[in-house]
């Protein structure tokens, strides 16, 4: 299910936290902008910012969690390598309290039970998927609200960036904040046009888990997850501005 994910003519990167069927369309070259990771943008600082908009959250995330039975995360966590924040995100984490994890490849499929004294980093509508399959027979340790107990800051996911020499980016951001505006005022009408996921759910996922801002505070977040992954070599240390649009 994605909340303003935006079709685009030919590729588009989508958000870890990543709602499939709720929608928005424009013509604007994919060459020109993308939904690309916060972590990722933090490596590759080169892009302009659209101002105002992102995927992030305030506290419980609910698709952003470590699957786990006992007592904590173990110390075998299977990974998705491909998932660049949550990863540099969980690995902060597990440092603040102090502790390590052995990453490990999957041993099935994602929606497979969890092999004994293994846990497992799940994202977006996979992590949906699981933990409505196996519900209680696992406990979730949800790092978007882990960030927030540390930090009392929303943590970023993914922001949209408009690739150097586009001259028209104003253009673009305008476009892109006003069909964010659109999709949230309609947003009761998309929800009740989801097939796969409970309405009851993605009411409270869209309302409560999800932000869609990208404001004073999230900005923030951003430049505080920066300097934590600096501080942990998770990023080489270095000045970014955040050039927005």
């Amino acid at each position: 299910m994605t909340l303003l994910a935006v079709s685009l003519p030919r590729r588009c990167f989508h958000s870890p936290v990543r709602l499939r069927r709720i929608t928005i369309h424009f013509e604007i070259s994919a060459h020109d902008v993308a939904l690309v990771s916060s972590f990722e943008f933090l490596r590759n600082p080169i892009y302009r910012i659209v101002d105002d908009v992102s995927i992030s959250s305030a506290g419980p995330v609910y698709s952003v969690v470590v699957a786990y039975t006992g007592k904590g995360p173990l110390p075998e966590i299977e990974l998705d390598p491909a998932s660049l924040t949550s990863v540099a995100m969980l690995q902060y984490l597990i440092i603040e309290r102090a502790r390590s994890f052995k990453s490990v490849e999957m041993a099935g499929d994602i929606l497979s039970p969890l092999n004994e004294g293994r846990a497992r980093l799940l994202i977006g509508d996979q992590a949906i998927r699981f933990r409505q399959k196996f519900g209680d027979a696992y406990q979730y340790w949800d790092l978007g609200g882990e960030w927030s107990g540390l930090g009392k800051l929303p943590f970023v996911y993914a922001l949209w960036l408009i690739r150097p020499g586009v001259v028209d980016a104003k253009i673009i951001a305008d476009q892109l904040r006003a069909l964010r505006d659109k999709n949230l005022a309609n947003i009761d009408r998309l929800i009740a046009e989801e097939k796969e996921f409970d309405r009851a759910f993605c009411y409270r996922y869209y309302r409560e888990n999800l932000r869609f801002s990208f404001g004073e505070k999230e900005k923030k977040g951003l430049r505080k997850f920066q300097s934590l992954c600096e501080k942990h070599e998770l990023l080489p240390k270095r000045d970014i501005a955040l050039a927005v649009v």
